[in-house]
């Protein structure tokens, strides 16, 4: 399997944020997605 970049934890918190009205593009450029 495939090792992610990202924790679980941080991809929760990515997802929160978004959930939260963060614009998608802002949280790609600042978690370098």
């Amino acid at each position: 399997m495939k090792r992610s970049r990202f924790t679980e934890e941080q991809i929760i918190g990515i997802l929160r944020e978004q959930e939260a009205g963060v614009p998608v593009a802002d949280l790609c450029r600042k978690h370098g997605l």
